[in-house]
């Protein structure tokens, strides 16, 4: 085990399967000598020189277009967004060409493809820099849609994405990159996609968290503890696929749920995990599923506005009590 930070896990993954796999060649905007604007290609273009190290220009459709062409072909491209808010920029691309080729070759061609950067807020970045976009891309058959909430997971997932034969959406954040944590030095370490983590064990309710609130969520149930109220608290990591078995028997043995997410509340991924929640486990369930994400408003620049959007600790312990005291 190593202690790593979360975006070093990320680059030391993608060095390891570079170096084993020489099919792996990255794409992306200020990739090559600045190493990524938060560090995730650090040092990997004096390993692996410009033709596997590839600085592209301000074309997210473009270089887009050439990682699918290149995945068809027989490589195995990882394209960084710069922001994952430019994903809008290459939408036909990926969920008209990326997500459905597969099927239409009736599953003869393959297409090893990683699109990964990061979103979400943190660093005063405005509307168009700090928004959280997956539910997007959950809607589309054919991609997989993973969300790691610490450098251990960042790490296994993102092995496994690199070395799956469809087009992957990582989704990293912003305010994680800094984090540490114990890593495996094993370089086939990896984590299944479609297998939650129950990061924390608890009775009385389950908070279902992605991504930067998965430690809130944890800062959240310390705080509810103090009130003899034990939360546990899930991770599924991946939200497609999606792990509703673990899921399903934490809120069969707690009868409460809150859902968290930071993007915004309306129509994103805590509606589904709600929806199926009150399918599957309606019964078992002691209150309605209560759902937080952020406020129907763009991001604002100021970081006190931009924090008062996104739920918060306090937003996710008040949750918890209005459900636990029903």
């Amino acid at each position: 085990m190593s202690i790593k930070k979360y975006a070093v896990a990320i680059r030391d993954v993608i060095a390891e399967e570079m170096r084993s796999d020489s099919s792996i060649f990255v794409m992306g905007e200020d990739i090559g000598p600045q190493g990524g604007i938060f560090g995730c290609t650090r040092g990997l273009l004096d390993e692996f020189g410009e033709n596997r190290i590839i600085d592209t220009p301000i074309s997210e459709a473009g270089f887009t277009g050439v990682g699918i062409g290149a995945a068809l072909t027989g490589m195995r491209p990882i394209i960084e967004f710069m922001y994952m808010d430019f994903t809008y920029e290459a939408m036909d691309q990926i969920l008209n060409q990326a997500a459905k080729l597969r099927y239409m070759y009736g599953g003869k061609a393959t297409l090893p493809l990683v699109i990964r950067g990061q979103q979400g807020i943190g660093r005063g970045n405005a509307g168009t820099h700090s928004q959280s976009v997956e539910a997007f891309f959950t809607h589309i058959p054919g991609l997989k849609v993973v969300q790691p909430s610490g450098a251990r997971d960042a790490a296994g997932l993102l092995r496994t994405a690199i070395r799956d034969n469809n087009p992957i959406m990582f989704f990293e954040h912003k305010a994680l990159y800094a984090n540490s944590e114990e890593v495996p030095d094993d370089t086939d370490f990896s984590i299944p996609f479609g297998v939650a983590d129950v990061k924390r064990e608890g009775g009385d309710v389950t908070i279902i968290a992605t991504s930067l609130m998965v430690g809130r969520a944890l800062e959240a149930a310390d705080i509810l503890a103090k009130d003899s109220i034990q939360a546990e608290v899930v991770d599924p990591r991946t939200i497609l696929p999606l792990d509703m078995d673990t899921i399903n028997a934490s809120v069969r043995k707690t009868g409460r749920a809150v859902v968290v997410h930071e993007a915004h509340k309306t129509n994103g991924v805590g509606a589904e995990i709600a929806s199926r929640i009150m399918e599957d486990s309606f019964k078992y369930l002691d209150a309605p599923v209560t759902r937080l994400g952020a406020k129907a408003c763009t991001l604002p620049f100021n970081l006190v506005l931009e924090n008062a959007v996104v739920p918060g600790v306090d937003d996710i312990v008040a949750a918890v009590q209005n459900i636990s005291y029903r």
